[in-house]
């Protein structure tokens, strides 16, 4: 009994000891102001949707670099292009690891996939397979077929609306659907070669690609903040809203689809050659002639099509209704492509580095509604100094890309939509616009990305008229989710443009 008496004394020396040390030691830092916070919780109860306005407005009060402690998690929030810059170039490299979740520990298999995997070999192996291989350049050229296809079918879709419509060949369209069917489509046929969606697909792959949706919908639903990553002391109480359950149930459903994408791809290719190797420019194929296992081929298919099936629809979607609140800019962008593309044919990849007013609306959008507008978080691997200020390992960062995108500091008249404020410049606006992060562990996808998103808008503004579908204003509230969708699907009146029926969109 005594030598149980003496443990327990000892054991709490050392904690005491321990805690005195860091104490003392967090003392001699000069760490990031930070808000009051509550014991245990922290200030988890501070954080309330929108995330994005709620970090700007502490930054407001307590400047460009602060703190947080999310429970027993402590979190340094980003919020000015200097300390982001410091972020992404002199503490890359520290920077690199991703913080483990308990969503990317269940879903995406144990966070083994290029979004969630800590920084190291198996992560660079990851990305070197994916911008040298997967979404290298000439991979996305061999790949524009399927673009130009899908974006045709959509085109296509929408003319037959339009012209079905009595009298006035007007038609009133719900675009957010429509968007993500197609970037859906795209992103299956590279990853895949099939169609899930359309006259084309079978009646068992549309069945499927419609449980992959909703799939999706709901990893990116649990993917929020989850007080069980914060507060592991919970997860061993209780499971807050069934969260946890939902994650392994969703992760089952998930592991099935995608394990009968890549059986399937496995027996044709036996079928059709034996044992002899396959040349093949589909990702699984390519995957598994290089020997990666299921679940690493599994992950990377989750990741690419997470990351960008609703990032493309969602910044079309407010690209578009953008447009719509300003007429006179869609009339310029039309014109540009009536001037540079002509109206004899449908827009082409080719054309779109030829569009520059494009391009700066699309920057435009992203500026103000990014599809991320709290960058993916970063966990620092050891000690560092952001703003000046220590930072300690372990710490989670987050960089506001919708606060630095907005700063009045930063940009003149931040909230209004103005394409022509990029004419003349000459990418100085590296780390004030940040949609697809900076770094070593910024978004592989985005050549893909801007080509989609660049090609859909050109075809869309080229081949209709677009109207409000009342004179007030298309809603610009946003909505909750990690992308940031807007609060209610983009609806619009649709007509398809006179001098371009008979020489595009009837012959589509």
């Amino acid at each position: 009994m005594e030598d149980v008496w003496v443990y327990i004394l000892s054991a709490s020396s050392f904690l005491i000891l321990l805690f005195l040390f860091k104490l003392q030691r967090s003392s001699k830092r000069n760490l990031p102001p930070a808000p009051p916070s509550l014991p245990i919780i922290g200030h988890l109860l501070l954080v309330k949707e929108p995330v994005q306005r709620t970090l700007q407005s502490l930054s407001d009060r307590y400047g460009p670099v602060f703190s947080l402690s999310f429970g027993s998690r402590p979190v340094v929030i980003v919020s000015s292009p200097s300390a982001a810059e410091e972020c992404f170039t002199k503490n890359d490299v520290v920077l690199a690891n991703r913080p483990c979740m308990l969503a990317g520990e269940i879903m995406l298999y144990s966070n083994t996939t290029i979004s969630t995997a800590p920084y190291g070999p198996h992560w660079r192996n990851l990305r070197r397979l994916t911008t040298l291989e997967i979404l290298a350049p000439h991979c996305l050229a061999s790949s524009l077929t399927v673009r130009q296809e899908e974006v045709r079918l959509l085109v296509r879709s929408l003319y037959e609306v339009a012209s079905s419509a009595r009298d006035s060949g007007c038609a009133r369209v719900e675009m957010r659907s429509r968007l993500q069917e197609m970037s859906f489509s795209i992103i299956m046929r590279m990853i895949s070669g099939k169609r899930y969606f359309g006259a084309a697909a079978d009646a068992g792959d549309a069945k499927v690609a419609r449980q992959f949706r909703e799939v999706i919908n709901e990893i990116f639903e649990l993917s929020g903040t989850d007080p069980g990553d914060f507060l592991p002391v919970l997860r061993k109480v209780v499971d807050l809203k069934g969260r946890e359950r939902r994650m392994v149930d969703v992760a089952k459903r998930s592991d099935v689809i995608l394990q009968g994408m890549i059986d399937e791809l496995r027996s044709r290719r036996k079928r059709s050659d034996g044992d002899r190797k396959v040349e093949s420019k589909m990702m699984i194929d390519y995957m598994l002639s290089e020997g990666y296992s299921d679940d690493i081929i599994k992950g990377h298919i989750l990741t690419i099509l997470c990351a960008g099936t609703d990032t493309s629809a969602v910044t079309i979607e407010w690209t578009m209704s953008l447009l719509l609140n300003h007429p006179n800019i869609m009339q310029k962008a039309q014109a540009e492509l009536d001037d540079i593309v002509g109206r004899d044919c449908l827009v082409d990849e080719a054309d779109i580095h030829k569009l520059p007013y494009l391009q700066n609306i699309i920057n435009e959008a992203l500026r103000l509604f990014p599809p991320a507008p709290l960058l993916v978080p970063h966990e620092s691997a050891k000690d560092c100094m952001i703003g000046g200020f220590d930072v300690p390992r372990g710490t989670m960062i987050l960089v506001n890309a919708w606060a630095i995108q907005r700063d009045p500091k930063v940009w003149d008249d931040p909230t209004s939509f103005k394409p022509e404020r990029y004419e003349g410049l000459k990418e100085d606006h590296a780390y004030r616009l940040l949609p697809f992060g900076m770094g070593r562990r910024s978004c592989p996808g985005v050549g893909l990305a801007n080509r989609v998103v660049g090609l859909t808008l050109a075809a869309l503004i080229q081949c209709f008229e677009w109207e409000r579908v009342s004179e007030e204003p298309v809603d610009l509230s946003e909505g909750t989710g990690m992308t940031m969708p807007k609060r209610e699907p983009l609806e619009a009146m649709c007509k398809a443009r006179e001098c371009m029926i008979a020489n595009v969109c009837a012959r589509l």
